[in-house]
């Protein structure tokens, strides 16, 4: 079964990743919201992702040569692997902590990882319903 979702494990897997160390640095920075001189950190990645997955800026599909058709995209050209050694940019900060775009920060990456979170065991579902039916 492995082999089926591979690529989109991998994939999926790191990202997870990605915003699990966000989510590290931005409860490192609400933490230290009263340490005299502390300057926040954030972690970058979305858009060395998309150059890595070969994607622009708005999440589309780019061209590589003229002949080629945008449309649509070949898994199976795509090797996950690749991101394994991808790291995500942690960006030291120039201002102090501030607090509501921390908990605002803190609360869209907890948003986004439940439902890369979701969408994984929904395939994993989907999948558990199509081995159940071949079984009868």
């Amino acid at each position: 079964m492995r082999g089926l979702f591979e690529h989109h494990l991998n994939i999926t897997e790191k990202v997870m990743d990605l915003r699990l160390q966000r989510q590290n640095i931005v409860t490192g920075n609400i933490a230290n919201v009263n340490t005299p001189g502390f300057k926040a950190r954030r972690l970058e990645f979305e858009n060395q992702l998309q150059a890595a997955l070969n994607q622009d800026s708005l999440g589309k599909l780019t061209r590589t040569k003229q002949d080629h058709l945008p449309a649509t995209f070949d898994v199976d050209g795509f090797k996950g692997q690749g991101l394994q050694e991808f790291r995500g940019r942690e960006i030291y900060g120039q201002d102090e902590v501030n607090l509501d775009k921390e908990m605002a920060t803190n609360a869209k990456n907890t948003m986004m990882y439940n439902a890369l979170a979701s969408v994984i065991k929904k395939s994993f579902d989907g999948m558990t319903k199509v081995i159940q039916e071949g079984s009868k």
